[in-house]
């Protein structure tokens, strides 16, 4: 290994001092990424966890709204004005909010086109990311909307 002269000590002191100050700056600036997040399609939500559901209709209730809207920025990255409507529509049960345009069919819907796809599994998880059920009971409704459709098929 070579020897390092103070020259190269002082090089690499700067470098690391330079580095240090880009971070801190990014920091205190609360940098967020650049272009838009893998989940941030026109009239996609990012995932919304059971938790943090219960966690703002938890903070509405006892009437801090401003802290439930600051933890789903915190939590998915979402702007003031989508996190707003997500927590009011989270605090007052109606479905998640999408982007004007961006339309989707109703929750029964989307779980008979998933069965249909044979992947009830995934019709399952749908229901429980978008309304907060437990395992059981999504599946449970999961089941009914088969019942539904086979009581549909034979009239």
């Amino acid at each position: 290994m070579p020897n390092i002269g103070p020259f190269e000590w002082m090089v690499l002191l700067v470098i690391v001092i330079a580095l240090l100050g880009v971070a801190l700056a990014a920091v205190r600036a609360g940098a967020r990424p650049a272009g838009p997040l893998a989940w941030r399609s026109p009239g996609l939500l990012p995932p919304v966890s059971a938790d943090l559901q219960h966690r703002v209709r938890d903070l509405y209730a006892e009437g801090k709204k401003i802290e439930a809207i600051k933890l789903i920025r915190e939590q998915t990255g979402l702007g003031l004005k989508e996190a707003k409507d997500l927590a009011e529509a989270l605090a007052s049960g109606r479905p998640l909010p999408v982007a004007p345009g961006h339309a989707r069919p109703d929750l029964a819907s989307r779980v008979r086109e998933l069965k249909a796809a044979g992947r009830g599994e995934q019709a399952v998880f749908l229901v429980r990311g978008e309304t907060g059920m437990g395992q059981a009971e999504a599946e449970r409704f999961v089941e009914a909307v088969d019942v539904a459709d086979a009581g549909d098929g034979g009239a």
